[in-house]
């Protein structure tokens, strides 16, 4: 029972992972279509799938947990699981400071990856409403 849920879990985060990299294609080819040119494009890129992998590894982590949790409990098994928590932690700060520029611990608000997704797609849907604004609109 457990098992297919730490399945479950695996499968999803592969799944939000793939699914972030499509989006953050589709919201850099939005951007050079707007005429934003490729650095604009670049970075909704990276950002966008940085943010996918960020919370691609949340969901990992969790199904990790469960799986362990669940089996046997032994030294061994707690012992593996702390080093692939601490892999992915360090492996989430890494991209989360590519992603921001800064330090996790130096900014004021935590940021997930789930609401990095929600912010590109937001900046995305502004940039859209820009674009369709008529030139007069533009001007003001």
């Amino acid at each position: 029972m457990f098992s297919a849920v730490a399945i479950g879990f695996e499968v999803i985060g592969a799944v939000v992972m793939v699914a972030g990299f499509l989006f953050a294609v589709v919201l850099g080819i939005r951007s050079l279509l707007r005429g934003e040119g490729g650095h604009a494009a670049y970075a909704a890129l990276r950002t966008t799938l940085g943010a996918a992998i960020l919370l691609g590894l949340e969901v990992l982590v969790a199904a990790d947990l469960v799986r362990t949790i669940t089996s046997k409990p032994s030294l061994e098994d707690a012992l593996i699981l702390g080093i692939i928590v601490i892999i992915r932690t360090i492996l989430s700060i890494s991209i989360q400071i590519e992603i921001d520029g800064v330090a996790p611990w130096r900014r004021a608000l935590l940021t997930s990856g789930g609401q990095l997704l929600g912010q590109a797609a937001a900046n995305d849907r502004a940039a859209s409403a820009r674009a369709a604004a008529s030139p007069a609109e533009r001007a003001e």
